[in-house]
């Protein structure tokens, strides 16, 4: 038998794949092409299987040189379904709960990286804190990590009562964007290389607490309205700091730690798990910067300034630890499956295939 022949009877399966093809395209499933075998994991697989056989006539077309327009309509069908199976997921309105409210905190949560540049940072910020206040104890400590020129600078800084006019508040919120933005991606982009991201997060932690610890004492001129000023936007602040040093530390153990797969694979199975925790910090960055355009100069009472940071740092750890947490509860039948392969350490690659088909039902 000829391939002419073998080809003209496999129009059935080009045509039940371009039937699949049609209902993805329109409305983003399998199921709608027809009988129960497109229904489900079913239907992924019968999308795969007609895939790989169009992409082998394909080739035999090619190959025997068959008639043009043969060739022509195997290369348009094989590039749309190649478009389905492979198209990145598409965030529908209707999925946004579920990602913001589920995956995203669980998965945040469950990444060691987190954990590990969390408990860096703010245990050697509280550590720097107290030993920057307690001048008995370690005499001198704060001068040599910020310098004398510094910590006077930051006294005459606030020795004036906060008091910024509308235009003050709104230029400033503008500002502190720009600049939280810069800390946060800093340490994103260092983390890639591990070494220089920690040192950045470490030295950020010390001379913060140092900074902390220094204005507490009861002896140093504007200590009242330093605690006024940074009191409002600190949790979002230092949380998005410690995210962002987070979010590199994950690229750089993708790099070095393959888990079987190249690098680059690594890299970007990697990469599609720092996306929440990057996403996480750029919202704490932003929040933040209105906070400390806002409320943190304005001459509003200390007292609703010490209730913002609270319920700030309630909501954080609400987001962070309560719903991130894999409650038995709240476990689930089925979801969208967007970290789902990229929850442990341990497969640090995860299976792409998987994750780019799964959408398809």
């Amino acid at each position: 038998m000829n391939v002419a022949s073998i080809l003209d009877k496999r129009r059935v399966q080009w045509n039940e794949l371009e039937s699949l093809c049609d209902a993805m395209e329109s409305r983003g499933r399998t199921d709608r092409a027809g009988g129960p075998e497109h229904r489900g994991a079913q239907g992924i697989a019968r999308f795969s299987t007609l895939y790989r056989a169009a992409c082998a006539d394909l080739a035999l077309a090619d190959a025997y040189q068959l008639p043009p327009n043969t060739v022509t309509y195997l290369h348009q069908l094989v590039a749309r379904a190649h478009n389905q199976l492979y198209r990145a997921n598409q965030f529908e309105p209707s999925t946004w709960i579920d990602v913001l409210f589920y995956e995203a905190p669980r998965q945040i949560f469950a990444d060691s990286c987190v954990r590990v540049a969390t408990i860096l940072f703010f245990g050697l910020f509280t550590l720097a804190m107290y030993m920057g206040y307690s001048e008995e104890q370690f005499p001198g400590f704060a001068n040599a990590v910020m310098g004398e020129s510094q910590l006077e600078d930051l006294e005459s800084m606030y020795e004036q009562k906060l008091n910024g006019s509308l235009d003050h508040y709104v230029s400033m919120a503008g500002f502190y964007i720009n600049h939280n933005t810069g800390i946060g991606l800093t340490c994103f982009a260092s983390g890639i290389l591990i070494i220089p991201c920690v040192f950045k997060l470490a030295y950020n932690a010390v001379v913060l607490g140092v900074a902390f610890g220094y204005m507490a004492r009861p002896d140093v001129t504007g200590g009242e309205n330093f605690f006024q000023f940074v009191t409002a936007h600190g949790p979002f602040e230092l949380t998005a700091i410690a995210l962002s040093a987070a979010a590199g530390l994950r690229l750089g153990v993708g790099w070095f730690r393959t888990g079987g797969l190249n690098r680059i694979d690594s890299l970007r199975a990697s990469a599609i798990r720092a996306i929440p925790v990057m996403a996480a910090a750029a919202s704490m960055f932003v929040l933040a910067a209105f906070t400390e355009g806002f409320l943190s100069p304005s001459p509003l009472p200390f007292i609703f300034k010490a209730a913002w940071a609270v319920m700030s740092s309630g909501l954080i750890s609400f987001y962070f630890v309560i719903l991130g947490f894999p409650w038995p509860t709240r476990s689930r039948g089925s979801h969208s499956p967007r970290y789902e392969s990229t929850t442990s350490d341990s497969d640090a690659g995860g299976s792409s295939s998987v994750g780019q088909v799964t959408h398809a039902t």
